[in-house]
């Protein structure tokens, strides 16, 4: 990360912070908060979901949990924010994975409820898209929907596959696109010609 000294011990202090600015149910409101920038912590979020924390694991799910609801993207920067301090971290790819998703309705009225790793639900619809772009290492697909706040959830392989098979094809600015279906939009996937 760059130049900055990543802050040390301060996942503690992220945790108590965290924890008391949770007031009932629902997330925190990280979005209204303008704590000063106190530096790097030394935390990444892998590809595939798993947090690390100086280079190791995090293996505590409620703390992973705890900490998924205090993130936040400002512009191109993943931070911890809590009322008292806001702290970069590294993010791979995504923060979150989404690892199932529930359907409902069919045609124009079906709606894809998406859950993650971390516990978020996301209905895929204008608000919280489906965007595919293609993997700078495969050329493959890469599915995400967006969850909350300009944080995505890659959307996992065996629940993209369920979505091919959702799939249908529409016309999109000229073009035919194979896409699927959710909360009254279209989002389109692949190209129709490169299914041939």
């Amino acid at each position: 990360m760059s130049g900055q000294i990543p802050v040390k011990a301060s996942k503690d202090g992220l945790v108590a912070s965290a924890k008391a600015a949770q007031q009932g149910k629902g997330l925190p409101p990280v979005h209204l908060w303008n704590a000063p920038f106190t530096g790097e912590m030394d935390m990444r979020i892998a590809r595939d979901g798993t947090w690390f924390h100086e280079g190791a694991p995090i293996h505590r799910e409620a703390l992973v949990r705890l900490f998924s609801t205090i993130l936040r993207k400002d512009g191109d920067t993943y931070v911890l924010v809590t009322p008292v301090e806001k702290v970069r971290i590294e993010v791979e790819d995504a923060p979150f994975v989404a690892v199932d998703f529930d359907v409902s309705g069919e045609g124009g009225s079906q709606v894809l409820s998406f859950t993650t790793n971390v516990g978020d639900t996301a209905v895929a619809s204008a608000e919280n898209p489906i965007r595919v772009a293609r993997d700078a290492a495969s050329d493959e697909p890469a599915p995400y929907v967006m969850v909350r706040a300009g944080l995505e959830a890659r959307i996992d392989r065996k629940s993209f596959y369920r979505m091919v098979e959702l799939g249908e094809h529409q016309d999109v600015d000229g073009q035919s696109w194979f896409g699927v279906m959710s909360g009254g939009c279209f989002f389109p996937m692949i190209p129709s010609g490169e299914l041939d």
